[in-house]
């Protein structure tokens, strides 16, 4: 199902991938729309198929539809003026989409652990209207190793994560606010996308979303 949401455009991607209630955050559509998935992508010929394309450093960008799934799952935890990580952020695409939706009353972290790709991340993000978080500070993309986290900025309202991690990292679980939720791919043969939601008392509930096939986080 997920060729049909390939687009000739930005806009048609995005357009595409709501039609099939794949993008069912309208302000996620709404940054998204803002940031141009051409300017992350090696092969600007290939931006809107909706497939994962490869990035360099053994890194993929995910596909169009795994990103908008991540959104849904994540929307009401990106609200102005929350606080998100973005493990393994490679392309920068995510970090900038997210910077949009939480906005500068919020904070954006982004963490790599390869920093030709950071370098390239923040050249992309400056070309989107992201730029400004970034100058201003609200948006940051930190050189780490993901499965740490970033807690100097924590704890973190919503914790996305784009590589599968062998087991959940207890950094990151411990980065997450009471009230707030990760996305996570676990697993190293099998895979499963993981929702962990942190009650107020902080207890963590996990929940396995769906089987996908993400690069490792290492």
């Amino acid at each position: 199902m997920m060729w049909r949401c390939h687009g000739a455009t930005n806009a048609e991607l995005i357009s595409n991938l709501q039609n099939h209630n794949i993008l069912t955050s309208p302000e996620a559509a709404f940054a998204m729309c803002k940031v141009d998935r051409r300017l992350f992508v090696p092969d600007a010929r290939l931006a809107y198929n909706d497939a994962p394309q490869v990035i360099g450093y053994a890194a993929t960008i995910s596909a169009p539809h795994m990103h908008s799934f991540c959104l849904s799952l994540l929307a009401d935890y990106l609200k102005p003026g929350n606080v998100v990580l973005d493990v393994g952020s490679g392309s920068g695409y995510l970090t900038a989409v997210f910077g949009l939706m939480v906005g500068e009353t919020g904070h954006t972290v982004g963490v790599e652990r390869i920093s030709e790709l950071v370098e390239r991340s923040i050249d992309a993000i400056k070309s989107t209207p992201a730029g400004s978080l970034l100058e201003k500070g609200h948006l940051v993309v930190h050189v780490a190793d993901g499965k740490l986290g970033w807690e100097a900025c924590g704890p973190y309202d919503a914790i996305h994560v784009g590589a599968a991690a062998a087991e959940l990292p207890e950094a990151l679980v411990r980065q997450l606010k009471p009230g707030g939720r990760m996305v996570i791919p676990v697993g190293t043969n099998s895979q499963e996308l993981v929702i962990v939601d942190k009650s107020l008392d902080g207890t963590v509930k996990k929940t396995n979303e769906l089987g996908v096939r993400y690069v490792p986080l290492v």
